[in-house]
């Protein structure tokens, strides 16, 4: 018992230190400001720009000491990603279409949240929401999810806010004042 007891602990104290490690920057804010205006300059596919966002996001929590979790699949839904903020479970989508996010896939997130435990979602894309998406997710639901543009992005790779404060600001407008997409400097209401 002893013995199995030991490789118990062993064992047990191996996967600490990996998932430690797992949750430690791999760049600097500095490098995933220029993959990002790389990526801006359209020299690839939008899904490979999708895929290499959701990797700047996961980097930019880390650089916030959040814990964080990589894209999975779960139940045959696509994940994007998921961050802890100040006690509180998100999952993400990442969108660098060519244009302004659409009804659809916001609604198909909106869905993917609604079904998880006291679901919280951050939506992503860089371009922008279309005009009818930001109130259509709004009138007469729970406010559940928080959008994030490109412009937000840069204000953070840029070092005018950390992607903690950004969050913050965010989540504190949708808790407050009911908005689910404002700028993180001014606090205003995008659209």
């Amino acid at each position: 018992q002893e013995i199995r007891d030991a490789k118990i602990k062993a064992d047990r104290e191996r996967r600490v230190v990996a998932e430690a490690a797992q949750q430690q920057p791999k760049c600097s804010i500095e490098e995933l400001k220029v993959t990002f205006l790389e990526l801006h300059a359209g020299k690839t596919t939008a899904p490979k720009r999708g895929y290499a966002l959701e990797k700047i996001l996961v980097e930019l929590a880390k650089l916030s000491s959040m814990e964080v979790t990589e894209a999975f699949r779960v139940n045959g839904e696509q994940i994007d990603g998921a961050l802890k903020f100040e006690g509180e479970h998100y999952i993400i989508e990442a969108k660098w279409q060519d244009k302004a996010a659409a009804n659809e896939p916001v609604y198909q997130f909106v869905g993917k949240v609604e079904g998880k435990m006291y679901g919280r979602g951050i939506f992503v894309s860089v371009h922008g929401f279309s005009d009818h998406v930001v109130t259509s997710v709004v009138a007469g639901k729970a406010i559940k999810t928080i959008f994030i543009d490109g412009e937000d992005l840069v204000l953070v790779l840029e070092n005018h806010l950390s992607f903690s404060e950004m969050l913050d600001r965010k989540i504190k407008a949708a808790q407050t004042r009911g908005l689910i997409y404002v700028h993180p400097v001014t606090g205003k209401q995008k659209i």
